[in-house]
């Protein structure tokens, strides 16, 4: 199973290294760049309920085959994009069935995981799944790097082996694949799509419409009340609901949720804008910029496994305040020295704000499936994961539309005191933004209305530019931890006991 899951992890940050090399080739703009990252991210939020209640319905070992098998043809496919006017959306189409198919896969391997192991076992178990497949995601920049050097379109391809071993691997497990006589919830499963699609296309675009735009709050607004209408909708189900949110009357389980929510919108954000600075500001190689996130992964991957002890020793409680602490006190740290654009200099806090996220996902995943006393691991599982998804996509959106308005201001600025006429900064400003964050060339971008030679003759101050525009987003990444700090505060503590209603469940897994 951890084999199987490995490739979800990998992708969502392989094509975060290759990005320069996609834009330059496809000639994608950066929000258009954006959205091929975040389209994987918000259709894995988006399907991950229906992935677990798919798990429940049909048996886990199914669903891990569908799933496996979607997500690798989509992975070829993505490989396959001509360039031309049709790229983006080419790329954009089969990301999100990529992302369908590692919501179908996730929830099922989970499941399968939970049910082998006793609750007084499961905490140092699932911080072995999540420590290690999390720290996968590792893999994705340094094979990202390797592989971009041949041709961009192997990161896709590259999945394709993963996958042929993890369905051999499958098969040989013998899974029992026991199966539920109960109805899918279609229309709940079209409203939380509608929902998180509509309210994530709205913090997308505010980058390009802005936030005085009509479009923007529409969007946002109606997704919202979309995912409002899908919440009182599933209350009032008396059959099988996609998600039963009766599991949140457990105050546990809810600071669980919230505490995973806050550190998501750091946790995958981070590797697209910490990459994107190493080749930018730090002029990096992507083999660089992969190292450079490494850092992140040895904090993690080490704290990850200690989060599991303290689990499985004295409940979820004390690691989920120590490491929102340590994140938010890390990406602090980070944000500061990153207009030292040294990356010896950077790497304790860079190790120190993966600690503080290592220590925070497995225990508050583990808590939260082990306190949903009532429901299926496959709708838990779906409840969490959907909730680390969306966020992850919100705060990408949130995140990169930060960085651009931030970086066109203080580029204006730079080509204002260079002569630039008034009437021309801006809109050149916006021409080296939109070079700079979509990577295409980072060492002469050219600014409509400014010479040639005046972009090159600033790039200095424009990487400055764009490490301080950084510094935004990563202080925001560690106010996003502080609160996640002040939820942790309201868990209960103590350890969940195991459920004599799951006992018959766990061989349905």
């Amino acid at each position: 199973m951890m084999f199987a899951v490995s490739m979800t992890f990998i992708d969502q940050t392989i094509v975060s290294i290759a990005a320069p090399d996609i834009v330059a080739e496809l000639g994608l703009s950066s929000s258009g760049m954006q959205w091929v990252i975040n389209a994987y991210l918000l259709s894995l939020a988006a399907f991950f309920a229906l992935g677990g209640r798919l798990a429940d319905l049909w048996g886990p070992r199914r669903v891990v085959v569908t799933g496996s098998l979607v997500f690798v043809v989509s992975s070829v496919l993505c490989g396959c994009v001509p360039a031309g006017d049709s790229a983006l959306t080419w790329l954009i189409v089969f990301r999100t069935t990529q992302g369908l198919g590692a919501a179908l896969l996730f929830p099922a391997a989970l499941a399968v995981v939970v049910a082998v192991f006793p609750v007084e076992r499961r905490g140092r178990a699932l911080a072995l799944f999540f420590g290690l497949t999390g720290a996968l995601t590792a893999v994705g920049p340094l094979l990202g790097g390797w592989l971009t050097a041949w041709t961009w379109r192997s990161v896709f391809w590259v999945n394709v082996p993963v996958a042929i071993i993890a369905l051999v691997l499958t098969a040989l497990a013998r899974i029992a694949d026991h199966r539920r006589d109960e109805s899918l919830d279609v229309k709940g499963a079209v409203l939380i799509v509608s929902g998180m699609g509509l309210s994530v296309l709205g913090f997308q675009q505010a980058s390009s419409w802005g936030w005085d735009s009509a479009a923007t709050w529409a969007c946002i607004a109606a997704g919202l009340a979309l995912l409002y209408v899908f919440c009182r909708y599933e209350l009032r189900v008396t059959g099988h609901p996609l998600i039963n949110l009766a599991v949140f009357r457990d105050r546990a389980f809810t600071v669980d949720a919230l505490v995973l929510f806050f550190a998501m919108l750091a946790f995958v954000p981070v590797f697209f804008f910490a990459s994107v600075y190493a080749q930018v500001s730090l002029s990096a190689s992507p083999n660089q910029a992969a190292l450079y996130l490494l850092y992140f992964f040895v904090g993690f991957a080490l704290a990850s496994q200690w989060g599991g002890r303290i689990l499985d020793k004295r409940g979820a409680r004390p690691a989920l305040r120590t490491g929102c602490l340590l994140g938010a006190v890390g990406f602090a740290l980070w944000a500061g020295k990153l207009t030292d654009l040294s990356m010896h200099d950077q790497w304790p806090y860079v190790a120190l704000a993966g600690a503080g996220i290592g220590l925070i996902l497995a225990p508050a995943s583990t808590d939260a499936v082990n306190r949903a006393l009532h429901a299926s691991y496959g709708e838990v599982t779906g409840i969490t994961q959907t909730v680390r998804n969306y966020a992850a996509s919100v705060g990408l959106a949130v995140f990169g539309t930060i960085l651009t308005h931030t970086m066109t201001d203080r580029v204006t600025e730079t080509l204002r005191s260079r002569g630039v006429p008034p009437d021309a900064e801006h809109a050149a400003a916006r021409d080296v933004t939109e070079a700079i964050t979509g990577n295409a060339d980072t060492r002469a971008p050219t600014g409509d209305g400014a010479p040639a030679t005046t972009v090159r003759e600033a790039m200095p101050d424009i990487r400055m530019d764009f490490a301080e525009a950084n510094q935004w987003v990563f202080y925001g990444m560690a106010l996003a931890l502080a609160v996640g700090y002040f939820c942790a505060l309201r868990h209960p503590g103590g350890r969940a006991a195991e459920p004599t209603t799951r006992a018959a469940g766990d061989d349905r897994a």
